[in-house]
């Protein structure tokens, strides 16, 4: 058994982006300090390009993406 893994699993850090909240005003990527987060390509329903979240395995969770989103869209989970 690798505790080393379950241990890394059980303090990863992630967040959940409501894409149809989001307005696409890219504040959350100039905030995050390991730059995992990029403008999806699609749009959401009210026509903006939202914001996702990629390797998300970089996330450490300091939820400065969160503070400075103007529309809530975004969760930290620790």
């Amino acid at each position: 058994m690798n505790f080393k893994k379950e241990e890394d699993a059980k303090n990863m850090a992630k967040i959940v982006i409501d894409e149809e909240r989001c307005k696409g005003c890219e504040l959350c990527l100039a905030a995050c300090p390991k730059h995992i987060i990029v403008m999806a390509e699609h749009f959401n329903k009210k026509g903006y390009h939202p914001a996702k979240q990629i390797n998300p395995e970089q996330c450490t969770g300091c939820a400065f993406c969160a503070m400075t989103c103007p529309d809530v869209a975004i969760e930290v989970f620790k």
